[in-house]
């Protein structure tokens, strides 16, 4: 297993603006400044991706992003977003997605400027017995717009692969909790969000600018039922992107060209084209050939042991977004008729379906379902019925149980401490996959200490047999964060 090395990404604590210029650039005062330059009339690609570090039982975290402008002390270029999305940053976890990419003035930019809208937090409420439930709570953010330098200048150039922005929220950072570690709000109901950000600048080809996860629904049909191909999808926020495939491809399920059409919803991971502001598809997963699609994670099954017959997750996306029994940032029921096609998402072997059925189904996991708009809004009760359910990698963070490593075996034991240790309460053994890498201040086993606080980024699945937990490890992310405005990844 070969590390991989990381780089690293300045913390800002989102400050109001003129404390936030103060407090990072010095002595200096006014806005961000620096020695950067523009061209005249030439563009370039600019990408933006976003993930989250996260915070024990918060499940949805909706900030609308107004507007991510760069800065080079005498000139701003527009928004790198189009419109103003709304960007669920806790539904990423560990994984990372593409939220847009636009042509901006050439040139070299030394500072960003985050302009936020409305947002919204919502957390697992599991006091009572049953299932758990959800609160949602407006954000009451300490400030709107802030400007910062970049830890490294960005070079937009013209007819040259497109380079970007990483923008990792922290969560753990951003939102208060008491010494029960639950969510604090303030007098009228409010949480009071004092936004954290890590930022860095990419290039295409750097781990951190790699798209984990991107679904979308196609628009187009692909040019070609043969590799090499491309066809369009339009994207969670209603940005649409082009999907290059190889012959380099790997497609789940037993999906092709030739299983696309309009009514499609799909998973993709990739990198971006040097040559166009287009997605090279590593992986391509159908989700569903109906329209019919959600996404989130287990917070009960019932029974609790065998073949399920029915589930409640918490909905992170969902397409169409009008369903009122699946609602997005709440509670939806998945009654289990049998009948549903199970598998395993990244993963590609003939095992899949022992792996994971209705009887290895268990709170704490990531999932997909899709089926028919008809099978998703049923005339009585508020179950729905789907065809497919699909397991995902999700980040699951915890502490490492003191003397548990096996490097011989590749194992060691967590208790899972984030969102999903509120439905988790038991420790998980964790398995290095064949693929797995190490990331944030980890770059080799011996690395993970006693006690050490981690994030496995990974596949959660059950025994079926014995009703114990394992996680196989995609990724394994270090979590040793400080508490100043200026703090890196340790």
């Amino acid at each position: 297993m070969t590390p991989r090395t990381h780089k690293k990404l300045l913390r800002f604590a989102l400050l109001p603006l003129a404390a936030a210029a103060l407090a990072i650039a010095g002595c200096t005062s006014g806005m961000v400044t620096g020695t950067g330059t523009q061209s005249n009339g030439e563009t370039g690609a600019a990408f933006l991706v976003g993930t989250d570090a996260p915070l024990a039982s918060v499940v949805s975290f909706q900030v609308q992003l107004m507007a991510v402008e760069l800065t080079n002390g005498t000139t701003t270029t527009s928004t790198l977003v189009k419109g103003t999305p709304t960007v669920d940053f806790a539904r990423f976890n560990g994984l990372q997605t593409l939220v847009d990419m636009n042509q901006v003035p050439a040139g070299t930019y030394t500072g960003v400027t985050f302009v936020l809208g409305t947002g919204t937090v919502s957390y697992l409420n599991t006091s009572g017995s049953g299932a758990p439930s959800i609160t949602t709570a407006p954000a009451a953010f300490s400030s709107s717009t802030f400007t910062f330098n970049l830890p490294k200048s960005l070079v937009i150039g013209t007819n040259t692969p497109p380079v970007g922005l990483r923008m990792d929220f922290d969560l753990h950072q951003s939102i208060p909790v008491d010494s029960n570690g639950q969510i604090e709000t303030n007098s009228s109901g409010d949480v009071t969000v004092n936004p954290t950000i890590d930022v860095s600048t990419v290039t295409r080809t750097d781990t951190f600018a790699h798209i984990d996860l991107l679904y979308g629904s196609v628009v187009t049909a692909p040019t070609s039922t043969t590799e090499p191909s491309s066809f369009t999808i339009q994207g969670p926020h209603g940005e649409q992107f082009t999907i290059n495939t190889s012959s380099t491809t790997e497609w789940d399920g037993g999906a092709s060209l030739t299983s696309l059409n309009t009514n499609s919803v799909i998973e993709v991971a990739g990198t971006l084209d040097p040559a166009d502001q287009t997605l090279d598809a590593d992986e391509v997963a159908l989700v569903t050939n109906s329209k019919f699609y959600a996404r989130g994670l287990v917070t009960y099954v019932t029974p609790t042991s065998g073949a399920a017959t029915n589930l409640d997750f918490y909905v992170r996306a969902v397409e169409p977004s009008s369903l009122a029994d699946v609602p997005l940032g709440g509670l939806a029921q998945v009654n289990i008729t049998g009948n549903e096609n199970y598998g395993i998402l990244w993963m590609h072997n003939a095992f899949t379906q022992l792996l994971f059925n209705s009887s290895a189904l268990t709170p704490g996991q990531e999932i997909i379902v899709g089926g028919t708009q008809a099978e998703a809004t049923p005339a009585t009760g508020t179950a729905i019925t789907v065809n497919r359910i699909h397991l995902e990698n999700w980040g699951y963070e915890g502490t490492i149980v003191s003397g548990s490593q096996n490097s011989g075996q590749g194992t060691f034991q967590m208790q899972i401490n984030g969102f999903a240790g509120q439905v988790v309460p038991s420790t998980v053994t964790v398995y290095l996959g064949p693929a797995c890498d190490f990331r944030f201040g980890f770059a080799a086993f011996n690395d993970l200490s006693n006690s050490a606080k981690i994030r496995v980024v990974g596949l959660l699945l059950k025994n079926s047999t014995n009703g114990n937990l394992v996680l196989l490890a995609r990724h394994v992310d270090g979590l040793q964060f400080t508490d100043t405005t200026t703090a890196a990844w340790q």
